[in-house]
C-alpha cells in the first residue's frame, strides 16, 4: 500500500503564498489529489494531477489561485497556494489512485494520513 506523507504547512496572512508537499512512497503510476478539512466542515476535494502531470483538475474555490504539480524525480506532489484567504484554513491531505479522473469522492478513500495544517489569519 502506498504511503503518503504531507508536510510544509504553516501560518500565513491573507494574500500570502505557501507550498505544501506530499511525498509518495513508491513510483507506481498514481494520479494524486489534495483534499482539505476546515474546522467544523466536511473534508473536500481541492486539486488533482495525473501521473504524467499533464492533466490537472481544481475545485472552483481554488481555481486560479492554487497549482498542483508533481515532481517525478522526487516522487513528490506539491500544492502551490497563492492569494491565500481566511477560508483556506484547513488541514490538507493528499491521496492517490491508479486511474486518472476528475471525480474524487472523499468516500472512495478509507485511509488518511495526518495531513498538514495551513492557517491563514490576519
Amino acid at each position: 500500500q502506498v504511503r503518503l506523507v504531507e508536510s510544509g504547512g504553516g501560518s500565513v496572512q491573507p494574500g500570502d503564498s505557501l507550498r505544501i508537499s506530499c511525498e509518495v512512497s513508491d513510483r507506481t503510476a498514481y494520479s494524486m489529489a489534495w483534499f482539505r478539512q476546515a474546522p467544523g466542515k466536511e473534508r473536500e476535494f481541492v486539486a488533482a494531477v495525473s501521473w504524467s502531470g499533464l492533466d490537472t483538475y481544481y475545485a472552483d474555490s481554488v481555481k486560479g489561485r492554487f497549482a498542483i504539480v508533481r515532481d517525478a524525480t522526487e516522487n513528490t506532489v506539491y500544492l502551490h497556494m497563492n492569494m491565500l484567504r481566511l477560508e483556506d484554513t484547513a488541514v490538507y491531505y493528499c491521496q492517490s489512485r491508479l486511474q486518472w479522473s476528475t471525480m474524487w469522492p472523499v468516500s472512495d478513500f478509507k485511509s488518511w494520513g495526518q495531513g498538514t495544517q495551513v492557517t491563514v489569519s490576519s
